[in-house]
């Protein structure tokens, strides 16, 4: 299934559904970013995803961590709330959604890197070379304000 992102466009179609998410910035002992490319879009981004019901945010994060790329990883911190209503994700299934992303922090508890179906490939990013790598605008926000090193969550 196909995913294409809008961001303040006039072009997005309507949302029919509002999804609850969660993603987690996991870094290395370097100080290297995981991300992945997604096979949906192609794109680079955090490792997240929609929450199952039964489950909280930090588990839900934990969880897509380790679906998507093999890790086990332990939540540490929180990066932001991020809501903006602009941002309109459609599916080649006829879902188009707003939505609730928490990223957190994560550190690296066990597991081994491995691509899963949702991604075609997993680095390590240093932060340095991120700028080279396509990604949606919603992403590279996350990482910017993970990078600022923000006393307080970005609330948004």
């Amino acid at each position: 299934m196909a995913r294409r992102e809008f961001f303040d466009d006039p072009a997005a179609p309507e949302p029919n559904a509002m999804v609850v998410a969660a993603s987690a910035v996991v870094v290395d002992n370097a100080g290297r970013i995981l991300l992945q490319r997604r096979a949906d879009s192609g794109l680079w981004a955090l490792p997240g995803g929609g929450m199952d019901v039964g489950e909280s945010l930090p588990g839900c994060a934990v969880r897509e961590v380790r679906e998507e790329t093999g890790l086990d990883v332990e939540v540490t911190g929180l990066v932001g709330t991020y809501t903006d209503p602009r941002h309109v994700i459609a599916y080649t299934d006829g879902e188009v959604r707003r939505q609730f992303n928490i990223c957190f922090t994560a550190r690296i508890t066990g597991g081994t890197l491995a691509i899963s179906e949702e991604s075609t490939e997993l680095k390590f990013v240093a932060p340095g070379d991120l700028e080279q790598l396509p990604m949606h605008h919603t992403q590279r926000l996350r990482l910017r304000h993970y990078l600022e090193r923000r006393g307080e969550p970005y609330l948004g």
